[in-house]
């Protein structure tokens, strides 16, 4: 018998700042912004329990976990 891979979403806990909701979150509903220092790089995610856009900083370990767990990526670039 053979293994066959199986795809499995990742799920990410996230958590509100304006309601204080925790929950988690597919992949498929955060985004990371790549930027060139720490101040423009952060992930965002609109609130399931209360509908505000969130957007928090991302460390180089978050940046790890979510682009190795499928979270779209967008590379911001800066132009001169």
């Amino acid at each position: 018998m053979t293994d066959v891979g199986v795809a499995v979403d990742a799920v990410f806990k996230a958590a509100c700042p304006d309601c204080r909701a925790s929950f988690e979150l597919a992949a498929g509903a955060l985004r990371l912004a790549i930027g060139a220092s720490d101040r423009t790089t952060f992930y965002s995610f609109t609130c399931p329990d209360c509908g505000s856009a969130v957007r928090k900083p991302a460390g180089e370990r978050i940046v790890e976990l979510l682009t190795g767990g499928g979270v779209r990526t967008l590379r911001l670039h800066i132009t001169a």
